[in-house]
């Protein structure tokens, strides 16, 4: 099977589609990703790449052909002229790019933003082969909930964007059962099957090596919070639970990753002098594994807000995968999934004091009652999100599409 892989966002940004399209390859798929030039989540273009002209490179196996495409800045509008430049460039660079290549399938990555269907469309009838597209955010509640977009009448335009493309892809995957209801609200009949995310295996193996060394990472207690640091993180609450356990010196917090709130969050240390706030950076994915299995607990947070509430950060098959106790700050399926697999605690999003007090709490179970519940989200890992039995599901999804597909008839 010839799979072409879609996606605005690839290696060496980290994105769970990175460890998708090496995987399928192993597997025997031949995989091909069209993807953009990467600044995820800096904002700025990596060294080494440009926002014109065409670029080919190799990952791991995985040949990737890369369209022209604006950074997303640090505003709105950078960021929408970054969403509309890579669908102008897969409407008239990438069949260029992919002439004379033939595929069975298309396949789309789509967090944020859902635009990047568009050009999919154009090139499945171009090439004569079924998409299939793996919803990671819901649009256009994504634009409305992070302040992007207030207008009525744009989220209203975007909405029908949406509906267009939900009702002309031949597949629609999801990746929380959450969204189903309101997928289907404009799919429509397209066919909606429910995909959870996965993560590499390597975060569920022991690590054989240290993690770099950053402040807070050896306290007697470090809660790390690991990926974008952004507005639908409401990262402010980790703030104001760091200003809420300062007493508490055994404490400490450690954010990494990068992001659009990256730099409030720095200030606010500075201003409430925080010596239990650690903001590092960002570091190599490679490094993940090893720092989530030393840190005490693992934080993953959310806005408070319905869309959110529907959504599964992929982190939390991480943190699961990791085997240390997690602590969701967050409402809904997220909440629920920590819950249920017995690997943690949850707390009500953007509730600093519930946070706060959580976190004592865990800090205060015996050593014994933590590695339990880091035991209990790693079996859950492997029972509900392991990565190889993820990706065979895939194959078998894209292969159907493709058998059954109006081309092959």
């Amino acid at each position: 099977m010839r799979a072409l892989i879609i996606s605005q966002y690839f290696w060496p940004e980290n994105f769970s589609i990175n460890d998708v399209a090496k995987t399928l390859l192993g597997k025997g798929v031949e995989v091909e990703v069209l993807t953009g030039k990467p600044n995820y989540p800096v904002g700025e273009k990596f060294s080494g790449y440009r926002s014109w002209g065409c670029q080919q490179e190799v990952y791991q196996g995985v040949h990737i052909n890369r369209i022209p495409m604006l950074a997303r800045g640090k505003n709105p509008f950078s960021l929408a002229a970054n969403y509309l430049s890579f669908v102008l460039s897969g409407l008239i660079i990438a069949p260029l790019s992919l002439k004379n290549k033939e595929f069975d399938v298309i396949f789309v990555y789509a967090p944020s933003p859902i635009l990047q269907a568009i050009p999919s469309l154009f090139l499945g009838k171009i090439k004569r082969c079924p998409v299939v597209l793996w919803v990671q955010d819901l649009w256009p509640e994504s634009l409305s909930a992070t302040g992007y977009i207030r207008n009525q009448c744009a989220i209203g335009l975007v909405r029908q964007v949406v509906r267009f493309i939900y009702r002309h892809v031949d597949l629609l995957l999801v990746q929380s059962r959450g969204f189903e209801t309101p997928v289907r609200t404009l799919a429509s009949n397209t066919p909606i099957v429910y995909y959870p995310n996965s993560v590499d295996n390597s975060f569920a193996l022991p690590s054989r090596s240290e993690p770099p060394a950053v402040p807070g990472l050896d306290a007697e207690f470090s809660v790390m919070f690991a990926g974008n640091i952004g507005a639908a993180q409401a990262v402010n609450v980790i703030v104001e639970a760091a200003i809420l356990l300062r007493e508490h010196t055994g404490i400490h917090f450690v954010v990494l990753g990068d992001g659009s709130c990256r730099e409030e969050m720095l200030e606010a240390a500075q201003q409430q002098s925080l010596t239990n706030l650690h903001l590092p950076g960002r570091f190599p994915v490679e490094t993940m594994p090893a720092f989530m299995q030393k840190a005490s607990a693992l934080l993953v947070t959310l806005a408070n807000r319905p869309i959110f509430a529907a959504t599964v950060p992929n982190k939390i098959q991480a943190y699961l995968a990791a085997g240390r106790p997690l602590i969701a700050c967050l409402n809904g399926e997220g909440a629920r999934l920590v819950v249920e697999s017995g690997a943690g605690m949850a707390t009500p999003a953007e509730d600093g004091k519930a946070l706060a007090d959580t976190i004592l709490r865990l800090y205060r179970l015996s050593a014994k009652e933590r590695d339990e519940m880091g035991k209990n989200g790693r079996r859950y890992y492997q029972e509900h999100f392991d990565h190889d039995k993820l990706v065979d599901e895939l194959i078998k999804h894209l292969q159907a599409v493709s058998q059954t597909s109006k081309y092959t008839e």
